[in-house]
């Protein structure tokens, strides 16, 4: 499995929740520019990750745990 970009992934879920990186950025207490910063990351920090999880209501995670479990089945 290709690696993903997580950044992409939650920029995907706003649009599809109709909400927009100002309103993402207030729920997580930062400004606009440093959440655009985050987002153009492929890898982010676990606690800024469950909040954007807990903000959106959605578990983020779940795709590395799937790029692990697919990583795993490789080596074995």
């Amino acid at each position: 499995m290709e690696a993903f970009h997580i950044g992409n992934i939650i920029s995907q879920r706003l649009k599809e929740e109709g909400r927009t990186k100002v309103w993402l950025a207030s729920k997580v207490c930062c400004d606009q520019s440093n959440l655009c910063k985050i987002l153009s990351k492929n890898h982010l920090d676990t606690d800024i990750l469950k909040q954007i999880s807990l903000a959106l209501n959605h578990n983020f995670f779940k795709y590395y745990d799937i790029y692990f479990n697919s990583e795993q089945e490789q080596v074995n």
